[in-house]
């Protein structure tokens, strides 16, 4: 790790100032809950929300995946039926040979969404009907009509149906205050619903009271318009439609021609509208089926309300603003799953209230935990620095390990990059460099042979020298590095992309990849190069053994205005007495700097230095 960064973690993690609870806050987080409970509730029980949650459960409808059925077809008098048999009505001995031609197919019980309650100008017509029902063994007629009693007069009356063994049935079925089609009732004014008699009929079974609370259930719908089979009326009573279609099946017929206005919206029909023979066949299904889909428990929602209010505000005691947010958007995303699963296991839960509680919830929390003190506004504030430091540390780490991954591959261990770090801080502010920029040049130097990760390990780590063509491969890796690390809005990494691209290249020109000379040479890059050759002669490698420190700096100092700027030189070997002092270079032998070949240098470093300093800040910024 970086040095330092074990240290700033540390203070990372303290306790922030003023992040205790006080009571003013707890009475606040109190008084979010209880609104956030209070609105929520009173939303469900005035309905308020009820056009919100009638749209939750057509999409509910529509993320459930259900097999379409096959038990029940529909026959359908659209329009095609019109334009082929005349206008509408039909005359009844048309529908009378319809239910001949079902009955001889085979179909199990046939459900007629057309009403018959009063007589035809025809009474022959109104026979012919009459007749084929009772050869057909009954079937299931639709009115809309009937005394508190359940008597109709369809086809003349209960006892003209009883003996031909049909049943009238109430056609009804339940709206929303949006018009939408969601329930079927259980009986109205004495009569069973056609959907009941339907599947009473069916399947020889009564569905009992407590199947429909309130005197309804709710339809479960298959799927959306077309998802029954269907056949047109024109083309069964021609006998177009061949009778393996329609046998051991629920037949229902009804008006699909929008001209004939039996259209409604369902939870499942979308932008589109459902045919009131569909909506019958999919509540006959439901009946069919003991009325799978139910209403979840009161009690339930009321719980739901208080927790999902009670989630922000509780979390927050614990967690922070941030995490208490988090955790309230990561409940209501939970809820709104379990609620998808109880639905697709037949239970209607309420959705919308306790959501609205949520964010009440969240809300009050935050208003409470930003509207108190001036010490529980300080933790907002030390939450940010914290982040701050904790992204900055993660940023060092990571060029930290990316820059040892490339080091570790020819290098004995990974200090290479530490001990460049110091030493091109040190010699950074040895010429004039501020401690930011200085300490910046520490981190950015760590990756100055970062590119060498591109270079196979047969030629970096190689024992002997390189031929021509390993040479041009080995200087590859200046170039490497800076596309590596191009095109960063970071200054952080645009210096150490700085570093990468010239530390190779010399103050005479002869250096590599560019061959830049003298103070086209950015500073950093040549302060690394200085820097770089130091600790490389001293350092154990593949093809060499390391050198003595007096040798290393006699080498640095014979570069002096040929690989290195003398200005630097100078300023090194400035500093270079007080390196084996260093816990961090205490490999370093004392140096003897009377031995070393005399210099011609400037008189004054900062003239010479701080120039270019300032124009290569203005580059890595």
């Amino acid at each position: 790790m970086i040095p330092g960064l074990r240290r700033r973690a540390r203070v990372a993690q303290s306790t922030p100032p003023g992040s205790g609870l006080g009571r003013g806050r707890v009475v606040a987080l109190v008084v979010a809950f209880a609104a956030a409970a209070s609105l929520a509730g009173l939303a469900d029980l005035t309905g308020a929300l009820d056009s919100l949650e009638r749209t939750t459960i057509a999409k509910r409808f529509a993320l459930r995946h259900v097999p379409r059925p096959s038990s029940i077809v529909v026959v359908t008098i659209d329009d095609d039926s019109i334009d082929h048999l005349g206008r509408w009505p039909f005359p009844r001995s048309l529908h009378g040979r319809v239910i001949d031609r079902l009955h001889a197919a085979g179909a199990k019980e046939i459900v007629y969404d057309v009403q018959f309650t009063e007589p035809s100008h025809d009474a022959r017509q109104d026979q012919a009907l009459y007749d084929a029902i009772g050869r057909a063994g009954g079937a299931t007629l639709a009115t809309s009509q009937s005394d508190q009693q359940g008597h109709t007069n369809v086809l003349g009356g209960d006892a003209n149906l009883a003996q031909v063994h049909a049943r009238a049935a109430a056609a009804n079925l339940t709206t929303t205050a949006g018009g939408t089609i969601t329930r079927f009732p259980r009986a109205l004014s004495g009569l069973a619903s056609l959907a009941v008699v339907a599947a009473e009929r069916s399947d020889g079974r009564s569905l009992p009271r407590s199947a429909f609370p309130g005197n309804s259930a709710l339809i479960d719908y298959r799927g959306g318009p077309g998802t029954f089979a269907s056949f047109p009326f024109w083309k069964v009573l021609r006998g177009r439609i061949p009778g393996s279609r329609l046998r051991g099946k629920i037949v229902v017929v009804g008006a699909t021609a929008p001209s004939l206005q039996d259209l409604h919206a369902t939870p499942t029909s979308g932008a589109d509208l459902m045919s009131g023979p569909e909506v019958q066949a999919n509540a006959i299904w439901t009946a069919m089926h003991g009325n799978p889909l139910r209403d979840g428990p009161g009690w339930l929602t009321v719980l739901a309300i208080l927790l999902a209010a009670l989630a922000a505000p509780l979390a927050v005691v614990r967690l922070g603003v941030i995490k208490a947010a988090l955790i309230a958007l990561a409940g209501g995303l939970a809820y709104l799953v379990a609620a998808q699963l109880a639905f697709d296991a037949g239970s209607v839960i309420s959705v919308t209230s306790p959501l609205l509680a949520c964010v009440l919830g969240t809300a009050g929390m935050l208003a409470a935990s930003y509207s108190t003190a001036s010490s529980e506004r300080s933790v907002l504030g030390w939450t940010v620095r914290r982040r701050t430091e904790q992204l900055r540390d993660a940023q060092l780490e990571i060029i930290t390990r990316l820059a040892q991954a490339a080091e570790s591959r020819d290098s004995d261990t990974g200090a290479h990059i530490h001990r460049i770090g110091y030493l091109c801080e040190r010699l950074a502010l040895q010429v004039g460099f501020g401690a930011a920029q200085a300490r910046m040049l520490r981190q950015a130097s760590a990756l100055h042979d970062v590119g060498k990760i591109g270079i196979p390990d047969h030629i970096l780590r190689k024992p002997g020298g390189l031929d021509d063509d390993e040479w041009v491969t080995m200087r590859s890796h200046a170039t490497r590095g800076a596309e590596i690390l191009a095109g960063s809005s970071s200054p952080l990494i645009q210096m150490a992309e700085t570093i990468a691209w010239t530390h190779h290249e010399r103050w005479d020109g002869s250096g590599y990849p560019n061959g830049l000379k003298g103070q086209e040479i950015p500073l950093v890059g040549r302060i690394c190069a200085v820097c770089d050759v130091f600790d490389a002669l001293g350092s154990r490698r593949a093809y060499k053994e390391p050198w003595a420190p007096s040798r290393v700096l006699e080498e640095v100092a014979q570069g002096s205005g040929t690989h290195f700027d003398p200005a630097l030189v100078a300023a090194f070997l400035a500093i270079a007495s007080e390196l084996d002092q260093d816990a961090e270079l205490t490999r370093l032998d004392a140096i003897d700097l009377e031995a070393l070949p005399a210099l011609h240098l400037p008189a004054t470093l900062r003239e010479q230095i701080i120039p270019g300093h300032e124009a290569d800040s203005r580059k890595a910024a």
